[in-house]
């Protein structure tokens, strides 16, 4: 998001709230991670929206809003959880 912020600057007031993240936290000691979801969770707290695609158990139990992909023999199926 930090990026985010230098593209606005240059490009003339273009607007980037949204990012997704696509795994790269299962490499992480147990205090990277948690400095990681921190970082996130304090980016989702400015009002920005920050998506992760991932597989790490963590990161499962502390995000509040999820929406799963869960694969089964006739396809895959979504659910969406809100934890509060």
């Amino acid at each position: 998001m930090g990026l985010a912020d230098v593209v606005q600057n240059y490009a003339g007031g273009v607007s980037l709230e949204t990012m997704f993240i696509d795994e790269g936290f299962g490499t992480l000691d147990p205090e990277s991670l948690d400095q990681a979801i921190e970082a996130l969770i304090d980016i989702q707290s400015s009002g920005r929206l920050v998506g992760i695609i991932s597989h790490v158990p963590e990161l499962k139990e502390r995000i509040d809003a999820r929406l799963e992909v869960i694969s089964t023999q006739t396809g895959s199926k979504t659910e969406f959880h809100l934890m509060n």
